[in-house]
């Protein structure tokens, strides 16, 4: 007995080992088998990974695998995916598995598909990605053709998607997270299949959403008959949501076509069915919800579905008198009425229509009542519709469980008809838009986290006319800002329905507008927080409109504009401002200008001119003026100023200050300085000391600026200091960066006592006149300078040209006397007496004394010049830089 275990399970073994191994033996064919289908079959690029067997998981029939497929098209698709599927596995007789080109197709069992993705696509042009199989001769000759032949009992599709993409029609469906099975037998000619769906289905006509990912479940028994190509619905029941829907009917494939006959409706008419239409995300749990009132839906499908017509249509949805309460809510909604039919009674798609004969309710006194119909919907829709109802904003939530992102509240009001077609929307064909009527809001409160203050609409007031829509009348505040406005929309319709450009012309009003009652509160970061980058703001894209602004006070951060008027632009994500004029800083501003958010970084271009600016105020609450001219908040007075600049601007729509480039003309009225606020004018005072600059009067002083990549460069401009002509040139950085030149022509009198000195023994006009540069040079930062000057070599120069008149004047002196006295000499009467003769002698002696004297001194001077004139220098740096110390004059 033992022996014979013991072969039994050698024997088992063996078996399982064979059946593990044999797989590999015959790898090579079965990856022959699926290239011959593929290239007997498909006009696609096609790749796998892998093509496995085993004879273990479908025992005793073999299972092959085909991992990680994918099917690319050719022209005109090129490149474009067909399909992909992680995994598709067949099961069929090993016998199958044995036989070879030449002989009858192999026969396959049962097929499954895992995580497969389809895509279905006609062009414009009507091409089919589809048309992928080959057509050879082998199509008219079935019992010559190779390939694979079904003969399945089971199939699955596992979490897998489907798309039709139809660009002729314009339709799009999109299923998706599909799981489809059927069990059945397909090679009788009649037999039964039983099938079992799941899947999320969107379905889009001409940009409208029928469907949008709504679930959809399908039980379905289904008669086949293979002969005449007939599937017939027997006993099936649907879901669309949570709605339930039963088929009658079959389906039969025709020649041109696929031939229908198919009725539906609902099995219960209670009003909850409805609800269980709405998408679980928005009605939540329906199930202890208070209903009353019918809802049914019903339909027939019949005709021959082609390339050329559909089925005809007869779809009803209705509900009578019906009304629901949400158990937690305080408020219901009653007298609710739907009359809706979907209609084709001549097989051609242009005919279906749409007809919305009632869609009414009311909330407690309030009414609402509408009506539509739509034609031609796959071409040029027609549209009519009628709207005439109140409606309390504040009790949405209160009658239906939707969580809106803002609050609402008040109350609006309308009555309206409108009728167009979709391509004078598309084409602004506005006396084809014929529109009569009114909306009308009265206190009407938007709240949301995205804004500070909530915006409380007061009265908003609406009428539609054929081919405009007029802003009556909006008064509405928000924190302590106001505002009222009046215009018109030339397009609303167009830029609702067809994404068209929003047009319009809007006058705009307010006696107080704070910027920040409109801007959005900065978050707080904490540790449990993460914060991601925000793009920066952008001017909407579908905007084309004028508005014409006027203000009596704008508020922004520290600045208040008084009296702004101006006309703002918007169009193609750019805001241009012209003329906007304005009074601040006790003074007049008008800016011109734009800003373009087209590219990421939004860019800015703009004109300002300023007259009668407060310096020390304007300076003071300006970034842009501080760091143009950092000095200028040291000054007392008015300024006048043209300023062109361009750059980019941050997420928050501040100038980044780097990119900044531009040039500005400044001219100064009636200005003073006032330089114990500043360490540079200390230190100026300190190295000049004839300098007081609360003696420096500026007025009429014009500069030029130019700046670029943080740099300002300030081109040369003179100003005037008692007598003194001074020019200043440099430039600075926005970092506070200095280096500028001042250049003094100073008149030799301020040069101190011990020049004045010299000058007073020379005692002459030309001296007088006697000018010297003193250059000082400031560099280092705004906040710490350092001030450097040439008072050394201008001294020098000074004094040699002071001594040179002394030598000169001494020499003319000494050359009249000696004219004078020869002309006595020659004209003396030689009857004078001894006592004059003598006296005479004695003149003439002390001239030539003099003369002889000015040549040694003019001799000195030249051997001993040097250590004279520093010297004289030492004595005049002393009186100038205030010493009290002064050494005894050796110049006589």
């Amino acid at each position: 007995m033992r022996k014979a275990l013991k072969i039994i399970g050698i024997t088992l073994l063996i078996i399982l080992a064979l059946l593990v191994a044999i797989p590999f033996a015959f790898q090579g064919q079965i990856q022959n088998i699926v290239k011959r289908y593929i290239n007997q079959n498909l006009n696609a690029k096609v790749a796998f990974s892998n093509v496995s067997l085993s004879f273990i998981r479908s025992f005793p029939q073999a299972h092959v695998s085909v991992n990680d497929l994918v099917i690319t098209n050719f022209e005109p698709f090129k490149d474009e995916t067909f399909a992909t599927a992680k995994d598709i596995s067949f099961t069929m007789s090993i016998n199958e598995l044995f036989k070879t080109a030449s002989e009858e197709p192999i026969v396959v069992n049962s097929i499954t598909v895992d995580e497969a993705l389809l895509t279905l696509k006609t062009d414009k042009f009507g091409n089919n990605n589809y048309d992928i199989t080959k057509a050879t001769e082998a199509e008219t000759t079935t019992e010559e053709s190779t390939g694979f032949t079904f003969d399945i009992k089971d199939y699955n599709i596992k979490n897998s998607a489907f798309m039709y993409v139809d660009e002729g029609a314009n339709i799009t469906i999109n299923v998706t997270e599909l799981n489809h099975e059927g069990h059945g037998t397909f090679s009788a000619e009649t037999s039964e299949l039983d099938t079992k769906s799941k899947a999320n289905v969107s379905i889009t006509l001409d940009s409208t959403n029928y469907l949008n990912n709504n679930p959809i479940k399908l039980d379905a028994l289904i008669g086949l008959n293979l002969e005449t190509q007939t599937y017939t619905f027997k006993e099936n029941k649907g879901f669309i949501n949570d709605l339930p829907l039963e088929f009658e009917g079959f389906v039969q494939l025709v020649e041109n076509g696929q031939l229908i006959d198919i009725s539906f409706e609902n099995p219960e008419s209670d009003f909850k069915n409805f609800l269980a239409v709405i998408p679980k995300t928005y009605s939540k749990n329906i199930e202890n919800v208070e209903t009353s009132g019918d809802f049914k839906v019903k339909g027939i499908i019949k005709g021959l579905s082609s390339e050329e017509t559909i089925p005809n249509l007869d779809i009803s949805i209705t509900s009578n008198n019906a009304a629901f309460k949400y158990p937690d809510l305080p408020k219901r909604v009653s007298n609710i009425a739907i009359d809706t039919r979907i209609k084709n009674e001549t097989g051609n798609i242009d005919d279906t229509y749409i007809a919305i004969k009632a869609l009414n309710f009311k909330i407690d006194e309030d009414v609402f009542k509408s009506s539509a119909t739509l034609k031609n919907l796959t071409k040029n829709m027609l549209v009519n519709a009628n709207i005439d109802g109140v409606l309390n904003l504040a009790n949405i939530t209160k009658v239906y469980p939707v969580e809106l992102e803002n609050t609402l509240s008040g109350i609006l009001k309308g009555k309206l008809t409108t009728s167009f077609d979709m391509n004078a929307l598309e084409t602004n064909a506005y006396e084809r838009i014929k529109n009569n009527g009114f909306v009308g809001i009265t206190d009407v409160v938007f709240s949301s986290e995205d804004i500070v203050n909530p915006i409380h609409i007061s009265t908003a007031n609406v009428s539609f006319n054929p081919g405009t829509v007029t802003l009556e009348t909006l008064k509405a505040k928000t924190g302590e800002s106001d505002f009222s406005a009046t215009g018109t929309i030339n397009n609303l319709l167009g830029f609702l329905l067809s994404n068209n450009t929003l047009k319009g012309n809007f006058n705009v009003n307010s006696n107080l507008f704070k910027v920040s009652d409109f801007m959005t509160a900065e978050q707080t970061a904490t540790e449990n927080k993460t914060t991601n980058d925000t793009e920066s703001l952008k001017i909407p894209s579908f905007l084309d409109c004028t508005l014409n602004a006027n203000a009596q006070t704008v508020a922004y951060d520290n600045l208040n504009l008084k009296n702004v008027t101006g006309t703002l632009f918007i169009k193609d994500q750019t805001a241009t401002l012209k003329n906007m004029t304005s009074t601040i800083f006790n003074g007049a501003l008008s800016v011109s200008g734009n800003v373009s958010t087209k590219e990421n970084t939004p860019v800015f271009n703009l004109s300002l001119n300023a007259n009668g600016f407060d310096i020390a105020q304007s300076f003071k609450d300006l970034e842009l003026f501080q760091n143009l001219a950092p000095i200028a908040k040291l000054l007392q007075g008015k300024l006048n100023t043209s300023l062109s600049f361009s750059g980019a601007l941050d997420k928050e729509f501040s100038p980044i200050m780097n990119s900044i480039s531009g040039d500005a003309i400044a001219e100064l009225l009636a200005t003073r300085i006032g330089s114990n606020q500043s360490e540079l004018m200390n230190k100026l005072e300190a190295s000049l000391d004839f300098l007081d600059f609360d003696k420096l009067d500026l007025k009429d002083v014009k500069t030029k600026l130019e700046f670029a990549d943080g740099k300002v460069a300030v081109k040369p401009f003179n100003f005037k200091y008692k007598d003194i002509e001074v020019e200043v040139s440099g430039a600075h950085g926005f970092d506070k960066t200095l280096n500028y030149n001042a250049v003094f022509n100073v008149p030799a009198k301020y040069l101190g006592s011990e020049v004045n000195r010299l000058i007073g023994k020379i005692n002459d006009a030309e001296v007088n006149t006697l000018t010297i540069p003193v250059t000082a040079n400031i560099s280092g930062v705004f906040t710490s300078p350092t001030v450097k000057t040439d008072l050394t070599s201008g001294i020098k120069n000074l004094t040699n040209q002071l001594l040179e008149i002394q030598k000169q004047k001494l020499l003319n002196q000494g050359k009249d006397k000696v004219k004078d006295l020869i002309g006595d000499v020659i004209g003396s009467n030689k009857t004078k007496t001894d006592s004059i003769k003598q006296q005479q002698d004695n003149t003439v002696k002390n001239v030539l004394n003099d003369i002889i004297k000015s040549k040694k001194t003019q001799d000195s001077t030249t051997t001993d010049g040097t250590k004279s004139t520093e010297k004289v220098i030492k004595n005049v740096l002393g009186g100038l830089l205030g010493r009290n110390k002064k050494e005894k004059d050796t110049v006589k």
